[in-house]
């Protein structure tokens, strides 16, 4: 993209990967407006954190929302187009993780991760395509997951999600590519993120499976996946359409 003062929206973006996307944007250039469910506290730092990183000094902002609820996607991208006035990237980072045997699994545990991991990207990008296709484009970037691609025991239900991400961003590229909003996918593998250190820390004999089976043998760090979406948010090579990007240390190779 060659337009100055571009503006983002980042899900999920008090911490992690989130968070880490958020820094990259901003040191891109972006204004980045972050949504979350944490606390004021966190967002603030976050916000801090990309107001230094800002090569432009400019002043990214942050809103609270549930993304459970279905009525939060278009009040998140009109705080958004309020804020700065335009809304050039949008990434739907924003998920959440329920573990359980398959047969374990409720009701309310599927709408409840359903609701975050799947129908609040499917909302937003809904609720921001008027805005990029006046502004004569735009990207939306979806964070799926490694586990879209592969199984893993317990995972049936996020997992579920996140293939249907994938699927969701080649529909929209196909879709969307008239209006010049292109649309990809990003899937990380095992990421060192607060939430997976603190489940190794919980299951000590995670860790070693987790790198005998990758290439690397090394967990990835959020920055690593925040640089990727950074690139096809600011790539000219727009020919990157409708791709999934699999970061996973070469997990998924075997």
């Amino acid at each position: 993209m060659k337009k100055t003062q571009l503006a983002g929206g980042v899900t999920g973006a008090s911490r992690g990967i989130g968070r880490a996307t958020a820094r990259a944007l901003s040191a891109a250039g972006f204004q980045v407006f972050l949504v979350a469910d944490g606390s004021r506290e966190e967002l603030d730092a976050a916000v801090t954190e990309c107001n230094t990183e800002s090569p432009n000094k400019l002043k990214s902002q942050w809103g609270i929302f549930d993304l459970e609820r279905a009525d939060v996607a278009q009040a998140i991208v009109e705080a958004t187009l309020k804020a700065f006035g335009r809304l050039d990237v949008l990434v739907s980072n924003a998920g959440i993780r329920i573990r359980k045997p398959f047969l374990n699994f409720t009701a309310d545990d599927f709408n409840k991760v359903i609701s975050v991991n799947l129908r609040a990207g499917f909302l937003l990008s809904q609720a921001v395509v008027p805005a990029m296709r006046a502004a004569g484009g735009g990207r939306i970037i979806f964070m799926a997951s490694q586990l879209g691609i592969v199984a893993d025991s317990g995972a049936a239900l996020y997992g579920l999600t996140k293939a249907a991400l994938i699927h969701l961003a080649r529909s929209l590229a196909l879709e969307l590519a008239p209006e010049g909003i292109i649309v990809n996918a990003v899937s990380p593998g095992p990421i060192a993120t607060e939430y997976y250190e603190q489940r190794m820390q919980r299951e000590p004999e995670l860790r070693q499976r987790r790198l005998d089976a990758i290439p690397l043998k090394r967990l990835g760090q959020p920055e690593e996946v925040a640089e990727v979406v950074a690139f096809l948010a600011t790539t000219s090579a727009t020919f990157i359409h409708g791709h999934n990007l699999v970061m996973d240390g070469g997990f998924v190779i075997r």
